[in-house]
């Protein structure tokens, strides 16, 4: 439903997943080309249905019981998604989160959408991950030094969350979970997509890699102070990365490589 309508789940809805440089952009600018698939930039779906989760048996549950509509809960939190898509009209929601992969948000998934859920869980080597930031840094002209500074000092802030998510993924896939490369995805690129649609279940579509655009940037200047992270290029290409990372910091990726 569409303008003032909030739109129901008439709707497939898949995650995207997995770590920060690994082509999520990339993929989702792609995937969107298909007039029956909604991809965007980072999205908040996750966090605000955690949170009216918890704030449904946690502040607000003394209320909700008080006026007997515990019962609620489950529709108030299934709403979210609807409303947040509410101006989209295609078939499938491609939703982009770092964590969908967290246990507690499989469970989510599982409880409020009637589709048995999916995810799409893009992978990169850590080492490599910290190298295109720093190269992203050094393009972008703001500080590698305090990039690589909050990398040693705050990784669980933004990258321990995603890991523990594909680790534990891993160990639990029954076939909701799909795994792609990084290199897969830009040296194999018709062949990722293939498995994409068989995963979706889709029909087949010819998807245009020499005119790739990003229809849904993300705010980079607001939110990560980054002006052009999540830029895509027309066409599929391999930037050289020629950047040398300090023994700490290796050390630091081996570490939570294992």
């Amino acid at each position: 439903m569409i303008g003032n309508q909030i739109r129901k789940g008439d709707y497939t809805f898949i995650g995207l997943s997995g770590l920060s440089r690994s082509g999520s952009t990339l993929l989702a600018s792609i995937l969107d080309q298909n007039p029956d698939i909604h991809a965007e930039g980072n999205s908040a779906v996750c966090q605000l249905m955690w949170d009216m989760q918890q704030s449904c048996y946690g502040p607000a549950s003394e209320q909700l019981n008080g006026a007997y509509r515990l019962h609620t809960t489950d529709d108030l939190v299934a709403s979210i998604p609807n409303v947040y898509y509410k101006d989209t009209t295609e078939s499938l929601v491609i939703d982009k989160c770092r964590t969908w992969t967290l246990p507690n948000n499989m469970d989510m998934l599982k409880r409020y959408f009637k589709n048995s859920p999916k995810v799409i869980v893009l992978e990169r080597p850590i080492i490599d991950v910290i190298k295109s930031l720093v190269a992203q840094k050094i393009r972008s002209g703001n500080s590698v030094v305090e990039m690589l500074k909050n990398f040693t000092e705050g990784t669980e802030k933004w990258l321990t969350p995603p890991l523990t998510g594909i680790n534990w993924a891993k160990q639990n896939n029954n076939g909701e979970f799909l795994f792609i490369s990084y290199d897969d995805l830009v040296d194999s690129t018709q062949d990722v997509l293939n498995s994409i649609y068989n995963f979706c279940e889709l029909k087949p579509f010819k998807h245009d890699l020499t005119n790739i655009k990003n229809k849904h940037p993300d705010n980079d200047e607001f939110f990560f102070h980054n002006v052009g992270l999540h830029d895509v290029r027309p066409t599929i290409n391999r930037r050289k990365i020629d950047v040398v990372l300090s023994d700490e910091v290796v050390h630091r990726c081996a570490e939570l490589q294992r």
